[in-house]
C-alpha cells in the first residue's frame, strides 16, 4: 500500500469492520484520492485502544519514549494487513507477527462477574513498559482471528476507491459494501447516473 498521508483536519476513525483486528487495518482510509494515515501520534494509539476496550495505563504509556508507540502499532498494523492479503490468497506466513507476539507479556486471570461465575480477564505486565506490550491485545485478537477466522467472511469493500475491510457476518454472506451509508450508497448512486445517462443516449 503506498505511502498514507497525515490529514488536515481530524477524521473520525471508521468503525464498520465488525472485528477490532480489521478495524485497526481502517486506521488507514481515502479522502479525496488520497490515503490517510489517521494515527498521527501515541495518543490516537492510545485512543483507539481504548475504543476497541484495551485501555492503555496512562502512567504506564508516560514512560515510553515519544512516538515509540505510533511507530510500533504502525509496524504491526502493516503486519497485519500483509499477512490478512496474504492468507487471502490461499497462503500464510505468520513468522512477522509471531515475532511480534513474543515480544509481549499477558497472562489470564480468573475473575468472578457480578453472579459470581468466573471468567478469564487478560491482565498485562505494565512493568514491561515496551510498546508491544501495551499492543499484546490487539496482538492476540490478530492470533485468533488468523487461527480462528472465516477467511470467506474477511472481505475489502467492492469500492474500488475504498480501502476498508470488514467481517461479513450476515447469514447469507453477501455484504459488499464498507458501509451501506457510505461506499454502499455511492453505488447505489453511480448506477443510477449510469441509466438514466444510457436512458438518454438511446432517445
Amino acid at each position: 500500500m503506498p505511502e498514507a498521508k497525515v490529514p488536515v483536519k481530524p477524521i473520525e476513525m471508521p468503525k464498520v469492520g465488525d472485528h477490532p483486528v480489521l478495524d485497526f487495518l481502517n486506521t488507514v482510509v481515502r479522502v479525496d484520492g488520497e490515503l490517510v494515515d489517521l494515527l498521527q501520534s501515541d495518543a490516537d494509539v492510545r485512543r483507539w485502544l481504548a475504543r476497541a476496550g484495551w485501555p492503555v495505563d496512562a502512567a504506564a504509556a508516560a514512560k515510553l519514549k515519544p512516538t515509540d508507540l505510533l511507530e510500533t502499532a504502525r509496524n504491526l498494523r502493516m503486519a497485519i494487513r500483509t499477512e490478512v492479503e496474504r492468507r487471502k490468497r490461499g497462503e500464510q506466513n505468520p513468522s512477522v507477527l509471531n515475532a511480534f507476539a513474543s515480544l509481549t507479556r499477558s497472562y489470564p486471570m480468573m475473575v468472578p462477574d457480578k453472579d459470581g461465575r468466573l471468567r478469564l480477564e487478560r491482565r498485562l505486565d505494565w512493568e514491561t513498559r515496551t510498546p508491544e506490550q501495551f499492543l499484546a491485545p490487539l496482538m492476540e485478537s490478530t492470533a485468533e482471528l488468523m487461527v480462528s477466522g472465516d477467511f470467506d467472511r474477511i472481505k475489502h469493500c467492492e469500492n474500488d476507491e475504498c480501502v476498508l475491510w470488514f467481517y461479513d457476518r450476515t447469514r447469507s454472506q453477501h455484504r459488499r459494501w464498507c458501509s451501506p451509508a457510505m461506499c454502499g450508497n455511492r453505488n447505489k448512486v453511480a448506477s443510477f447516473r449510469k441509466r438514466r445517462l444510457g436512458g438518454a443516449e438511446a432517445l
